[in-house]
């Protein structure tokens, strides 16, 4: 078995990266803020990765009771952890993004909001929007939520245009076509770039502006007859790319 397939099958399907690049997006923010401490990034690293295990494994037999039962252990871990570094008022914040994430896809409710017309994306956006600019932070900063829904939910639409065939669920490229909905995150990645521009110091406004082209790019070249790496590795590792580049910038001082 080849190195890719390998790590595809270990980092990329066991939801290990997604929630990796989860994790280097809130970083950067705290970075921003002043604010980085690792308890924060176990926190919302532990956070990513039990909820997108829930969400994969949904109505699969016995490995989604192995996943509730390691969630469980993962949300003991994050308790422990909230209470040891934080207040009640994180813990409060930290229950309601796990309630978030059951009401997008638990098999125990009838309509979930992945199942709701058009909204997936923006759910998705709102969730990791609330983790940078609500969990992470003492106080909720708007502006982090702010470009953070809009970058998100523009890289979720690439999901969809891959997914087009396969999902039973109604999406924006079933209905508005494939170049539709990419002008619509191209749309999505301009507010949020707007909102960086009155929000942010320049060294972070330059790190998300040269991601969202970098994003643009790869939206643009998304279809359907793609391979899963493109999107699983290559639009996945977006949003760690700020992380990134902020330490080219600061190691390098390039601008």
């Amino acid at each position: 078995m080849s190195v890719l397939k390998l790590a595809k099958k270990y980092i990329v399907d066991s939801q290990i990266y997604v929630s990796l690049m989860g994790t280097m997006l809130a970083a950067f923010f705290l970075l921003e803020q002043n604010a980085f401490r690792l308890p924060k990034l176990y926190l919302i690293f532990l956070t990513f990765f039990s909820g997108y295990l829930y969400t994969k494994y949904q109505n699969q037999g016995k490995i989604f009771y192995k996943v509730l039962i390691f969630n469980s252990i993962t949300g003991i871990i994050c308790v422990l952890l909230i209470i040891k570094n934080h207040n009640q008022q994180i813990l409060l914040r930290w229950l309601l993004i796990v309630i978030l994430g059951l009401l997008y896809n638990s098999k125990f409710w009838e309509a979930t909001i992945r199942k709701i017309p058009f909204l997936k994306i923006f759910y998705v956006g709102l969730v990791w929007g609330l983790c940078f600019g609500f969990l992470g932070l003492a106080e909720v900063k708007w502006e982090i939520i702010g470009f953070s829904f809009f970058y998100i939910s523009a890289l979720v639409l690439p999901f969809d245009i891959r997914d087009m065939k396969l999902d039973t669920i109604v999406t924006f490229p079933k209905i508005i076509g494939i170049k539709n909905t990419k002008l619509l995150a191209y749309f999505l990645i301009l507010i949020a770039n707007i909102i960086s521009v009155f929000s942010f110091k320049t060294d972070i406004r330059v790190a998300l502006f040269i991601t969202s082209l970098i994003s643009c790019i790869l939206i643009y070249f998304a279809n359907d007859k793609k391979s899963d790496a493109y999107f699983s590795f290559g639009i996945e590792s977006c949003s760690g790319l700020p992380l990134i580049i902020y330490f080219i910038h600061k190691s390098f001082d390039l601008f």
